[in-house]
């Protein structure tokens, strides 16, 4: 049962990522079409919408946390503090020192991203408030 419990937990996972992927390239559409600001605005207010949206989702349907959300928050914030300038770093590496494709670069960053992320959500983010919100206490008791 609990080997199927957290092969759920990390489908749901990957679907929230995949719409938080399309949440941030819509934004990022919408200010590259609509606005005349610079690349890293629209970058940064595009990953913060999906940040945003991923958290959101996961912590209530993935991970159905009761936990306190903004120290929850400030853990994400954490790891993207790393993660980002970490793989910004490492896809310019890639890119521009070794000549791999960028949408490769992409899709690896992607990647890391989405494995590292359920990890340190799953563990360290809502790892002791695990299956404690109402939605979590309500499978229990059907």
């Amino acid at each position: 049962m609990e080997k199927k419990k957290e092969l759920l937990r990390t489908l749901k996972f990957v679907l929230f990522s995949a719409s938080a992927g399309l949440i941030e390239i819509g934004v990022f559409t919408l200010l590259e079409t609509l606005t005349n600001t610079s690349y890293w605005f629209k970058y940064l207010v595009a990953l913060v919408a999906s940040v945003l949206w991923n958290f959101t989702l996961n912590r209530r349907f993935t991970f159905k946390s009761a936990g306190n959300v903004p120290i929850a928050m400030v853990k994400v914030a954490i790891f993207y503090a790393i993660f980002t300038p970490a793989s910004t770093i490492f896809g310019n590496y890639l890119a521009e020192d070794l000549g791999v494709n960028g949408f490769i670069v992409t899709a690896i960053n992607m990647l890391a991203n989405f494995v590292l992320e359920y990890l340190y959500d799953r563990f360290v983010v809502f790892g002791k408030t695990l299956d404690t919100n109402d939605l979590a206490k309500k499978e229990t008791t059907e």
